[in-house]
């Protein structure tokens, strides 16, 4: 009888808006893509999605609402590398549980960060910049959207492969710290693709690799750093969909096979793959198991660079 009622209430959903939430502020690569899904879920369920920007802490103050929420379907998370799979490497002790409170949907796309720089430094590839942090240890610097954040770890597990000395210099954010390579006050930034991509067109920073295992569509002359000088380098932050943890299998399911339709749609392909993200659509078991070794993945490189945000 349960499993009957349970099917049945996931044959009617939903009957009400849903609340879409993402750990960050508007304009974001998670926030662009929370609203592409949100328009075309409310046009083909007739019932509102609305994005309701979190952003605090990084990304706790979003997980915690999300956890703590009713597992009925109706509040859904846009899950994200930082706040899913490095928080739980980085902080002793959180107000949620990454793997139990959460219940895996989809993922929904892969999107690599990418090493920019000033263009007046003297090195044009990856080899180069590794020759002059390696003449100057710590000296060359590079800067992030924070302590512990993708890009930061990213850095890290570059620097673990390679012996490499440069120093990290955390900002608020993607752009300033990209403000600062373009100003020279920095050697180099990590961004994401979608965010560097309209400063590496126009010229003023310049890209020297992106850290997927495939170039971008957005920069296809902007090689990988694996092709570039790190053999096996890999390291791409991703966005995917969650519920609560709980929350009904059939609702689950009902929610991931409407997602992956979603993004399986031609309009919705060329937009993400526009921004530099590559458009996935897993399955919730791949999601889940994909989500177990982001997590051991980050936990080793954090322990390695002794990262901690306590």
């Amino acid at each position: 009888m349960l499993i009957a009622a349970s099917l049945a209430s996931a044959q009617d959903f939903p009957v009400k808006p849903i609340r879409f939430v993402v750990p960050y502020a508007p304009g974001g690569a998670s926030d662009v893509t929370a609203r592409l899904l949100g328009q075309k879920m409310t046009e083909a369920w007739g019932q509102t999605v609305a994005v309701d920007n979190r952003a605090g802490a990084n990304g706790i103050v979003a997980l915690e609402f999300v956890a703590k929420s009713p597992a009925d379907g109706y509040t859904i998370l846009m899950a994200n590398l930082g706040p899913n799979a490095i928080n739980p490497a980085v902080y002793s002790k959180l107000p949620y549980d990454a793997v139990k409170d959460f219940s895996a949907v989809t993922l929904t796309t892969l999107v690599p960060n990418i090493l920019v720089v000033n263009p007046y430094l003297p090195a044009r590839t990856l080899k180069e910049i590794f020759v002059l942090a390696r003449a100057k240890p710590d000296q060359l610097s590079y800067g992030t959207g924070g302590y512990g954040s993708s890009n930061h770890l990213s850095m890290e597990l570059m620097k673990s492969m390679t012996g490499i000395r440069i120093t990290h210099v955390p900002y608020k954010g993607d752009v300033p710290a990209m403000t600062d390579a373009m100003a020279g006050q920095i050697a180099m930034s990590v961004p994401t693709v979608v965010a560097a991509t309209p400063y590496v067109k126009s010229g003023k920073l310049r890209g020297i690799a992106v850290t997927s295992k495939a170039r971008v569509r957005s920069l296809p002359d902007v090689p990988t750093v694996a092709e570039a000088a790190v053999p096996g380098f890999e390291s791409v932050s991703w966005g995917g969909v969650m519920a609560p943890g709980g929350t009904p299998p059939a609702i689950v399911n009902r929610l991931n096979t409407e997602i992956v339709r979603i993004l399986k749609l031609p309009d919705m392909q060329e937009r993400l793959q526009a921004l530099g993200a590559e458009v996935v659509g897993s399955s919730p078991a791949e999601f889940a198991t994909y989500l177990a070794a982001e997590i051991d993945r980050w936990s080793k490189v954090a322990k390695a660079a002794s990262v901690k945000l306590d």
